[in-house]
């Protein structure tokens, strides 16, 4: 077995190949993939091995996808992946920081599964940096341009964990967007949620945001695993038009 082989996952529609990525594929981009919201121009920031960009794709058939990725190795797998789905004449790649980003039109869905730790130790991998820390994309920066490149009614849809949500929620409050849905997740009954799946909306007008913001979102609870450690049917639901198998576990 090569080890290629062993780094290679298959969803029901299409694979992913992670030998050179930093970051492989984990439940936070499997769920936020099912979760996020769409439209007919879908930007995927931080596309990694492109696992997030692949799965719109599949929910939204109609799409026009855009993926940036500033790693180069990441980029490499998610140049193959993208080529090898059946979506490839759909999907746009560019090797780039969000920061140096320029697009040529506006979009109405961004999907983002961003780094978050600010303040704890470096990686040693810098792919692993990149991709896990925000000295590589501040949540200002990613709360600004996605305000920036987002039509009006455009949504931004991100998972984190709980003890950072709060911060970046505000950022976004003060940017403009509104709060329409927090997906609240936990990885076993009776235990603190570990994550949030968030979406924001640009407001329509300027004019209708603090009326937006004054809104109580949609709020929802989720376990991903029952008392003994098995998946919950809502995870296993979630996932069943992807999931082959226990895809945490490469060929």
């Amino acid at each position: 077995m090569t080890v290629a082989k062993k780094n290679i996952f298959h969803f029901k529609q299409f694979s992913i190949d992670q030998t050179h990525a930093g970051m492989k594929v984990g439940t936070d981009s499997d769920l936020l993939g099912t979760m996020a919201h769409g439209g007919h121009d879908i930007l995927d920031i931080g596309t990694g091995t492109g696992i997030l960009t692949l799965m719109m794709a599949q929910r939204f058939p109609d799409a026009r996808l855009t993926a940036i990725e500033i790693d180069d190795n990441a980029v490499m797998d998610a140049a193959m992946n993208f080529r090898n789905s059946p979506w490839s004449d759909r999907i746009t790649l560019f090797h780039t920081a969000l920061q140096d980003y320029m697009p040529v039109y506006k979009f109405n869905a961004i999907v983002c599964n961003p780094p978050y730790f600010d303040k704890s130790l470096e990686c040693p991998s810098i792919e692993r940096q990149r991709a896990r820390h925000t000295s590589s994309l501040p949540f200002s920066t990613l709360v600004d341009k996605s305000y920036e490149m987002l039509d009006d009614g455009g949504r931004l849809s991100v998972i984190l964990p709980s003890q950072v949500m709060n911060g970046f929620c505000q950022l976004c409050l003060e940017r403009g967007f509104c709060l329409i849905e927090d997906n609240i997740i936990h990885t076993l009954p009776d235990t603190p949620p570990k994550r949030h799946i968030l979406v924001f909306r640009r407001p329509l007008r300027v004019s209708t945001a603090e009326a937006c913001r004054d809104a109580a979102p949609m709020v929802n609870t989720y376990c991903i695993r029952n008392t003994d450690n098995s998946y919950s049917q809502w995870f296993k639901l979630q996932l069943q038009d992807f999931l082959v198998g226990n895809i945490y576990q490469p060929e």
